[in-house]
């Protein structure tokens, strides 16, 4: 067993009270074997009315891990603050994208970048039905994919209902702490409403043409109104000017359709990105940057930053719309 020390670089607004150190203890994870011991958390200090949530209802619905550490637990503050995030984003008419890359930091940090996604998402929110989120497993090292048993996620704002896939097995290990995927909802239930349905789905260790394929029978399992968000941070804890250097270097390979050139060092979320990116391939789709930014940007430390993607993943005007399905 390796023990990690993640501080607040990574993903923790250090605007969020009471966040200091996560002690992570990792093991193994994959196929059928056990998972490793439970990994312990220490958190000091918090706010009693950040950290003021209404018990989970059943082991069914899946409680906020990070609610207070990475976004606000309090409702009014929470739904205020991504309220001013969106509203800060100037979106055009433009269409709907099949797919778009996201960040999964504290919303001090990445918020603005997340931002550029959620709005023009809002911009769409009467075709939008079904959300599919892939993303990393940080907490617990897994093979392959996994998709999350509950019927629904709570946040502050009320529960977000989870439909069943049958593209994927389900494991509750990989989400249970995960913040990846549940930093994503509550910009989701202010962007979209109440209605909104998701699939999340964490994506460990894999070859970019299996996650590709896991990609095209989430999106066709869900049909028409059905959009993928990939959850990943890029570069960690560079300084300013190498993070700029190794994430711009990361983005031609998104834009690029190089999965390959996207290195398990420079993003967290390598698999889930490598996956979407081959899928982008494989239907004819080219990934659009949006934003580009570092945790420095937003007042993080300039010396230790950790970089935000967002890009659209859309179809050229002039080139039709390719079978999902076909991502080999």
């Amino acid at each position: 067993m390796r023990c990690r020390i993640l501080d607040n670089a990574h993903s923790v607004g250090r605007g969020f009270p009471g966040f200091s150190r996560v002690r992570l203890e990792t093991g193994v994870l994959g196929g059928n074997r056990s998972a490793s011991p439970r990994r312990h958390t220490n958190i000091r200090n918090h706010d009693p009315e950040d950290l003021a949530m209404p018990p989970t209802k059943s082991d069914l619905i899946r409680p906020p891990a990070v609610a207070g550490r990475f976004y606000p637990a309090h409702a009014k503050r929470l739904r205020e603050s991504i309220t001013d995030l969106l509203d800060a984003v100037p979106v055009g008419d433009e269409p709907l994208a099949a797919a778009y890359i996201v960040p999964h930091a504290g919303y001090r940090y990445s918020g603005p970048v997340a931002a550029q996604v959620y709005a023009r998402l809002a911009a769409h929110r009467d075709r939008i039905r079904r959300v599919v989120l892939v993303g990393p497993s940080h907490s617990h090292p897994l093979r392959g994919h996994a998709a999350a048993p509950y019927t629904a996620w709570q946040t502050p704002l009320g529960d977000v209902h989870a439909a069943e896939t049958g593209v994927v097995g389900s494991s509750r290990l990989p989400h249970e702490s995960e913040h990846s995927l549940e930093v994503q909802l509550p910009f989701l239930q202010v962007a979209l409403g109440d209605d909104i349905e998701v699939v999340p789905v964490a994506c460990g260790m894999s070859q970019s043409p299996d996650t590709a394929r896991v990609v095209a029978a989430l999106l066709a399992e869900g049909g028409e109104g059905t959009v993928l968000l990939c959850s990943t941070d890029l570069s960690h804890y560079n300084d300013q000017e190498t993070a700029r250097r190794i994430d711009a270097k990361t983005a031609e390979a998104i834009k690029g359709l190089r999965p390959r050139e996207i290195s398990t060092s420079h993003a967290c979320g390598v698999f889930a990105l490598r996956g979407t990116v081959a899928w982008a391939d494989a239907t004819g789709r080219r990934p659009r940057q949006l934003a580009l930014a570092t945790s420095a940007d937003t007042g993080g430390d300039p010396e230790r930053v950790v970089g935000y993607p967002a890009f659209a993943i859309e179809l050229p005007a002039s080139v039709p719309a390719q079978p999902t399905r076909a991502a080999d």
